[in-house]
């Protein structure tokens, strides 16, 4: 990530926050107005020609609608909401984010730096409540003290949401600190690293996959295109694959192509179910295998699958 030269002229840290929105290259945000981060709506106010604030009646509303636009665009939703109340009420959209691999992020309003560890007004201690983690909220919870490191901030947290597995991010918001002025210049767009497997795992896999008499596709997981969709199509009709869609990402597949095998998820068509369990080679491109997408750990049994098992999945972990 490289930055712009030399120091812009002074504004409010809420202010460079827009602007820093702005340079990643968002044009919609989704949240409920509060007190806590003022600053910002008046930034958006102030770039009203560049960015739009849709106001939202409820917080899990906004949280699910900038979850849905990360689905959809691949990157960052961006939700904003007050403290407490606000945080809690947006967390089942970060949930669903974290669970869904959905690149996200979540702007909190706190409680000013002198009123903080002393049970302030609706003060949380997000990064216990969001805590990072493979059985947290969030990718990374990230909370700015220091006004001239927001624009760092920001742009950790988009390239944190897109690295690797995406997910949602979590920063934190000093209402007293969004009030300073700043002149710390807006962080180059992020850009996520791109893997690609060897020429040898290739051919590792045309290898199984030509010897299989049972192989079957699950698809899911984020991070799909219009272009990737396509070509998993081509790819299951050149192998004549059977292709069947990983929990909530039923319409990854079209559902009325011949290969389509159905929804691997809760409710599994009982042909279907045995269908995976008598497979000689699973192929999971893109999916989490969690609880309901293997029916409970029992259509792949953890950690030594009966299948043959080629998972495909951006997280290390």
């Amino acid at each position: 990530m490289t930055t712009q030269n030399t120091p812009t002229s002074p504004r409010l840290a809420g202010h460079a926050l827009v602007e820093a929105l702005i340079a990643q290259g968002v044009d919609t945000v989704f949240g409920v107005p509060g007190e806590s981060y003022l600053a910002v709506l008046d930034g958006f106010h102030e770039h009203a020609a560049s960015i739009r604030f849709i106001a939202c009646r409820q917080e899990g509303g906004a949280a699910f609608m900038a979850e849905a636009q990360g689905k959809l665009t691949g990157k960052p939703g961006i939700c904003f909401v007050t403290r407490g109340p606000g945080a809690t009420n947006a967390s089942i959209g970060l949930h669903t984010a974290f669970q869904d691999s959905t690149p996200m992020i979540l702007f909190i309003g706190q409680v000013a730096s002198d009123q903080r560890d002393r049970e302030a007004f609706q003060e949380v201690d997000y990064r216990q409540m969001f805590g990072p983690g493979t059985l947290g909220m969030a990718k990374w919870v990230g909370e700015c003290h220091d006004p001239e490191r927001l624009p760092e901030y920001v742009a950790r947290a988009f390239h944190t949401a897109m690295q690797g597995r995406p997910g949602p991010v979590v920063i934190v918001l000093p209402e007293d600190m969004l009030t300073k002025p700043i002149t710390a210049p807006v962080v180059a767009p992020a850009r996520p690293a791109e893997a690609a497997p060897t020429p040898a795992a290739l051919a590792e896999l045309r290898e199984r996959l030509a010897a299989a008499k049972r192989p079957l596709v699950i698809a899911g997981g984020g991070g799909w295109t219009a272009e990737a969709t396509e070509a998993l199509q081509h790819f299951a009709e050149r192998w004549q694959l059977p292709v069947g869609c990983a929990f909530r990402f039923q319409d990854l597949f079209d559902n009325a192509h011949p290969n389509y095998a159905g929804d691997v998820g809760i409710g599994i068509n009982p042909k279907l179910a045995a269908r995976v369990k008598d497979a000689d080679l699973i192929l999971a491109i893109g999916p989490r295998l969690g609880e309901m997408t293997t029916g409970g750990y029992t259509l792949l049994q953890a950690p030594r699958p009966a299948q043959a098992l080629i998972h495909i999945h951006a997280g290390a972990e």
